[in-house]
């Protein structure tokens, strides 16, 4: 007899019912999908995420969301230059080289300015431009520079980005008065935001208001808010706001004069949220537990603000993150125009009327860079919009 015919033979396990047991594989295969796929009690708002978090388009635009938010608070922070110093009016864009003058590998970026190299072109004589490597100034991060005050109280001149030995920079280039499109650019991110932000909270409050209660009551009710909400729609927008925004006159203060734009864009704004709340509203006045809450005599605010704006929420937080890129474009067209902002504020708008002819744009294509801001920040929430929508209305 050979050793492996001497050897004892070592039992199959065996499950309950005396038969082979389960490989892990089978076992996971078999498990119940509350097991493999989650604790099966997760909330709405824990199922939204998880399906929220397989869209990629919906991710990068929370991310650039986020940034474009937290850049946005601490704008004096990132902003590398002073946004009202002036310098050489129209000067191109600097350039960003990780090498020393003498042509080696640098872990320390240098900023190159591009200007006149000396040379001319051998056909029509013009001076050539291009990189100036003589002296080129050295930058870091968590540098010195301009004094500013950090959260609008602790005075503060460290900045996220500059350069080490105070010489200006500029990324971007320059607008006709020798100011830094890039330092002009973070900070007038707080001014856009903020309006978009501030005009998309009143139409979302008012419009959610008026479409649940005018849903909700129905009757002669519903009717007159409804003719009142297409009288609101009829207007033709654009010329509104230029006949409403003329009324301040020039002279008026900044603030008073960007409250007012707030609130115009705000009443030509809320009416559109509030139809299609409306349209939910009536849906859900019909559905069986409204109808109970009703029969066991719960009152009318209790019914709207425990079953029927829940409801309604995901739809008005999707219609929020659509309606703010929208806001960002108004804003930019009448700053544009110059209906928007006014100086001594800082926005995107405001920037773009340095645009205003063609001849500006084919010499110095640079300023053109506030629209470089407007598309992420529509692209941004736009993305954030979609994804949300995907992950609040699957089906």
């Amino acid at each position: 007899m050979t050793d492996i015919e001497s050897r004892p033979s070592i039992p199959l396990p065996t499950d309950a019912g005396g038969g082979p047991a389960p490989t892990p594989a089978q076992e996971a295969d078999n498990a119940p999908a509350a097991s493999r796929y989650g604790s099966g009690n997760e909330g709405y708002a824990t199922l939204v995420w998880r399906r929220f978090k397989r869209s990629p388009m919906g991710m990068i635009g929370l991310i650039l969301v986020v940034l474009m938010l937290v850049i946005s608070i601490f704008a004096d922070f990132f902003a590398p230059m002073d946004p009202k110093q002036a310098n050489l009016p129209f000067a191109p864009p600097d350039v960003i080289a990780f090498e020393d003058p003498d042509g080696n590998f640098s872990l320390i970026p240098y900023v190159y300015p591009i200007g006149d190299t000396g040379e001319f072109d051998p056909i029509t004589f013009q001076p050539l431009t291009g990189l100036i490597k003589d002296n080129p100034t050295p930058t870091g991060f968590f540098v010195r520079g301009h004094a500013y005050k950090f959260f609008w109280f602790i005075p503060s001149n460290i900045h996220f980005f500059g350069s080490t030995d105070g010489r200006p920079i500029q990324l971007l280039g320059t607008d006709k008065f020798g100011r830094d499109i890039l330092s002009r650019g973070i900070i007038g991110s707080r001014i856009s935001l903020m309006i978009a932000l501030a005009v998309v909270t009143l139409t979302t409050i008012v419009g959610t208001l008026v479409g649940i209660t005018s849903g909700y009551i129905g009757g002669r009710f519903d009717s007159w808010v409804q003719r009142f909400v297409d009288f609101v729609l009829a207007f033709p927008q654009l010329p509104l706001y230029l006949a409403l925004t003329s009324l301040i006159p020039v002279t008026a203060p900044s603030n008073v004069f960007l409250t007012f734009v707030i609130f115009v864009m705000a009443v030509l704004g809320w009416a559109q949220l509030s139809r299609e709340v409306r349209s939910k509203t009536l849906s859900l006045a019909r559905i069986d537990y409204v109808r109970a809450a009703i029969a066991v005599g719960a009152t009318d605010s209790r019914i709207i603000t425990r079953h029927i704006l829940p409801n309604v929420l995901s739809h008005i937080i999707v219609a929020v993150t659509l309606a703010i890129p929208s806001v960002v474009l108004l804003e930019s067209f009448l700053g544009f125009l110059g209906f928007a902002v006014k100086p001594p504020l800082i926005s995107w708008g405001l920037m773009l009327q340095d645009t205003g002819t063609f001849s500006v744009i084919g010499s110095y294509p640079w300023i053109l860079s506030p629209v470089v801001f407007v598309l992420i920040t529509v692209f941004a929430f736009n993305a954030l919009g979609d994804g949300l929508r995907d992950a609040i209305d699957p089906y």
